[in-house]
């Protein structure tokens, strides 16, 4: 049978010893390192998904401002088409009344002085006939 001798005290003795300044020494410090890398990974995860979420966010309110920048513009810019349209419509009622109303201004002189040539022209035919019946018969009619 086996008899336990100091020689087995002390390889335990050193087993034990080179285990613990393994695990000291060399193991402790590899996993210290290890987690601070998983945690230093994990950070950066989180980080970049937090700016992921940031610039996802960001994007959204970009392009949300740029619809309402959009919608606005495209409301001023009917307004002022609606505003031309309606300024050409008053142009045009205006310019419309005032040549109707020339037009009826021209009409009338039209008639006036078309009534007065014929009046002149009654008169002159008179006149003529008159001078004319006096020529030729040699009295006043």
């Amino acid at each position: 049978m086996l008899t336990p001798d100091i020689t087995t005290l002390w390889v335990v003795a050193f087993l034990l010893l080179c285990t613990y300044l393994l695990n000291s020494l060399v193991f402790k410090p590899i996993l210290q390192i290890i987690d601070q890398r998983t945690s230093a990974v994990r950070g950066a995860r989180e980080l970049a998904d937090s700016a992921s979420h940031k610039a996802t966010t960001a994007a959204a309110e970009y392009d949300q401002k740029l619809n309402a920048a959009r919608a606005e513009v495209y409301g001023q810019m009917d307004e002022m088409r609606k505003a031309a349209l309606d300024k050409r419509a008053s142009l045009l009622a205006a310019t419309r009344s005032t040549v109707e109303q020339e037009l009826k201004t021209a009409t009338t002189r039209v008639q006036q002085d078309s009534q007065a040539a014929r009046e002149t022209l009654d008169r002159d035919a008179n006149n003529l006939a008159d001078a004319i019946v006096t020529r030729v018969l040699g009295r006043a009619s």
